[in-house]
């Protein structure tokens, strides 16, 4: 039996690799950044939603 079909390692190779493992903080501080955008956009839009007229009310 070769080195070569030998099997590998249980829980190394199982894990997914992440492109960049360590992500720089501004990075991470322009994601956050990003998604509070969107965030504050859907709010302002549901909020829009929300108090516009309705054919609900007689």
């Amino acid at each position: 039996m070769s080195h070569e079909s030998a099997p590998e390692q249980p829980g190394r190779d199982d894990m997914p690799r992440d492109p960049a493992p360590a992500d720089p903080p501004k990075g991470v501080l322009q994601q956050m950044e990003d998604l509070m955008a969107a965030l504050n956009a859907d709010l302002s839009r549901l909020d829009a939603e929300l108090q516009s007229p309705t054919d609900r009310n007689p």
